[in-house]
């Protein structure tokens, strides 16, 4: 009975104490503003996709409200991975629209008349995030950031099959 408790008090005690981190979590400030840069630009584009959405028009309307919302039903999702992850990795993501509008690299604009304008628009912007990806990529892996590293590989690896999807939409 004795060996029990004592049994018991040991795993107790294992069970108290936190997991040590044998990796430092502290990345360096250029992975930070990379990483806050997707954040604010994944906000940017949550906002314009919704655009896409409530002002798309035409022969396509359909499916194209259909897919701009799982699209903006993604970038909210995305945006939010990437702040955690930044967060994790002891930085702090842009959380205002004044820092998100000073951050970010896609911009803002008017609704566009033509679904084929929003289309071309968003293919575009997805592609500069696969570039700007990509950058990210590069440093995290110097850095010896796998998590990061992995979680935008599959970011970029999605975002160049909705390039693929919307060029074909455009037939291009």
């Amino acid at each position: 009975m004795a060996n029990v408790m004592e049994k018991e008090k040991e795993t107790k005690a294992t069970e108290a104490k936190p997991a040590k981190n044998t990796k430092d979590t502290k990345k360096s400030s250029g992975l930070h503003a990379l990483l806050g840069r997707q954040v604010a630009n994944w906000a940017v584009l949550h906002i314009k996709i919704h655009q896409h959405h409530w002002y798309v028009k035409g022969p396509n309307f359909y499916t194209l409200h259909l897919k701009f919302e799982e699209l903006y039903e993604e970038a909210s999702l995305t945006m939010d991975q990437l702040a955690e992850r930044l967060l994790s990795v002891g930085g702090q993501p842009v959380s205002t629209t004044k820092e998100i509008a000073a951050a970010a690299t896609i911009k803002e604009h008017e609704p566009f008349a033509s679904a084929s304008d929003m289309v071309q628009c968003l293919r575009d912007d997805f592609s500069m995030v696969i570039e700007e990806t990509g950058e990210a990529m590069e440093l995290a892996e110097q850095e010896g950031d796998e998590g990061t590293h992995d979680m935008l590989l599959e970011l970029k690896t999605r975002l160049e099959k909705h390039v693929w999807m919307l060029n074909a939409y455009l037939n291009e």
